[in-house]
């Protein structure tokens, strides 16, 4: 049987060294001293040669799966992997040439494809930042050469700009490649390890505003009355009638929607709860269906018509018709709306999740209308295509109630 985090973790150590087994050469071997290592064993030549793949916990499960499948890819390909590792270590040359920027480059080139792709996502906000603060700061330092220090030095920077949302992630990215370089056996400590001990405190984190149901109708009757583009008024009205995320809706096209079904389906890498596991699982991953209410149809039609077959996109930006409307547009007209610091466009899933929570109905219903993994993180894999029908019956309730709550006295 495969291992699992916990299996590993709470291997305990014994009188003599003992091995767990994973799966495709992988194992365990945990010390009578109690140091845990991986071990990966291939065949080469009617031989069965063993290589080490670095020590847990500073190489996961999941990177040790990573790392095996290399060398099995190496072995396939008739490298012997024992020898590509030796090739790694001496491809710079000398070992100044093994600086902190490269061992961070040859990380990145090696981590990027598993990151968000997007301008906000984890491959351009990793890249940003090695760039602007970590390569500036320890870049030329040859890799073994890095004290804990150095490392504090180039955190503390990053910190004292108050920026300590990225000084968080810099933290992950910076042990990241020192266990990537420990893995490579450029170093033998990770000079990384645990500096969030003296981390500085973050502020509470502040939550996106949204508005109560009370508050719904004279919301309502501004959107009506909405005075800017006619494309910004429906892009809201869509965010209240479905749900979704500025960004998936930002992202449409014409052709995810089939009106007569009443039916949207996002693409599973459109949508950010499923990116991670489209990377990793592929085209397995059943899309986003969220189903449209008869005025959510209506709104759709509409903005069909107006951009007519020329567009790719249902809402074009202002400046070219296969450009995505501005992930701004849609918080600044709320705020001339005069609701500034009390909604913002992700706040509204805050407002369709509570309206319908206190209205009632099952609360799978809704955190799969929202496209969420729900409070149970044991069901890994959660289905954003459920409950489709409930939801259907939920959403032009929601529909109903929002046309009555406007039209009422």
């Amino acid at each position: 049987m495969p291992l699992t985090d916990t299996a590993v973790r709470q291997a305990k150590p014994r009188d003599k060294d003992f091995t767990l087994s994973d799966l495709d050469g992988l194992s365990l071997f945990v010390a009578a001293n109690g140091k845990k290592s991986w071990h990966f064993r291939f065949s080469w030549h009617g031989k069965q040669p063993r290589i080490s793949l670095g020590t847990y916990p500073e190489i996961t499960l999941r990177e040790a799966r990573e790392l095996r499948d290399q060398a099995r890819a190496l072995v396939a390909k008739g490298i012997d992997p024992r020898l590509e590792r030796k090739q790694a270590k001496h491809a710079a040359g000398a070992e100044v040439e093994n600086t902190f920027e490269v061992v961070a480059n040859r990380w990145y080139d090696f981590k990027s494809p598993r990151l968000v792709a997007a301008v906000k996502g984890g491959a351009a906000q990793s890249r940003r930042y090695l760039d602007k603060d970590l390569i500036p700061m320890l870049g030329k330092i040859p890799i073994s050469q890095i004290k804990r220090a150095d490392v504090l030095a180039a955190v503390h920077r990053v910190e004292k700009r108050g920026a300590l949302n990225v000084a968080e992630k810099c933290r992950t990215w910076l042990n990241q490649i020192f266990r990537y370089a420990m893995a490579q056996g450029l170093i033998e400590t990770n000079p990384a390890a645990d500096i969030d001990i003296v981390a500085a405190v973050q502020p509470p984190a502040k939550h996106n505003p949204f508005l109560k149901r009370s508050e719904l109708k004279p919301f309502l009757l501004d959107l009506r009355n909405f005075k800017g583009s006619v494309f910004t008024m429906h892009a809201i009205r869509l965010l209240l009638l479905t749900g979704v995320r500025t960004g998936e809706l930002r992202a449409a096209t014409p052709d995810q929607f089939d009106l007569d079904a009443a039916l949207w389906t996002i693409p599973a890498d459109n949508v950010k709860q499923l990116r991670s596991r489209v990377r990793t699982e592929g085209d397995v991953i059943p899309p986003y269906l969220v189903p449209l209410s008869r005025q959510a149809v209506e709104v759709v039609r509409a903005l069909k018509g107006m951009t007519g077959d020329h567009c790719r996109l249902l809402l074009p930006g202002r400046n070219h018709p296969n450009t995505p409307m501005s992930e701004n547009t849609v918080n600044s007209a709320i705020k001339k709306m005069g609701y500034e610091g009390r909604l913002t466009g992700h706040g509204i899933r805050a407002t369709l999740s509570t309206a319908l929570n206190e209205m009632g109905y099952k609360e799978d219903w809704i955190e799969a209308q929202l496209s969420h993994a729900g409070d149970n993180k044991v069901r890994k894999t959660y289905n954003h295509a459920e409950y489709v029908e409930q939801r259907r019956v939920m959403m032009q309730e929601w529909a109903d109630f929002l046309d009555m709550t406007e039209a009422a006295d």
